[in-house]
């Protein structure tokens, strides 16, 4: 069974040309998950806000929690670690 790290996507490419979503600081917003919950693909796993617009994060892959790195409030980068998930 690997362990994944699920890590913060690429910001939306339309943030570079309009820039009205982006405006602010990007950070977390709610975590939805606890080490040790089982989700599925696709399930939210955590929302951010933008300062104009809430976004919901979906897990790429199905497993149990095994360590959240990010707190609401936190502040992420693209490419930042956001959990590690065991894969059944």
């Amino acid at each position: 069974m690997p362990l994944k790290e699920i890590r913060m996507p690429k910001f939306p490419e339309c943030w570079e040309s309009c820039g009205n979503c982006a405006q602010g600081t990007v950070f977390v917003l709610e975590v939805l998950v606890a080490p040790g919950d089982r989700i599925a693909c696709d399930d939210t796993i955590l929302i951010l806000e933008t300062g104009k617009v809430a976004l919901d994060i979906p897990s790429p892959w199905a497993g149990t929690v095994q360590e959240v790195r990010i707190a609401e409030g936190d502040t992420v980068s693209e490419g930042g670690v956001l959990m590690t998930l065991l894969e059944p």
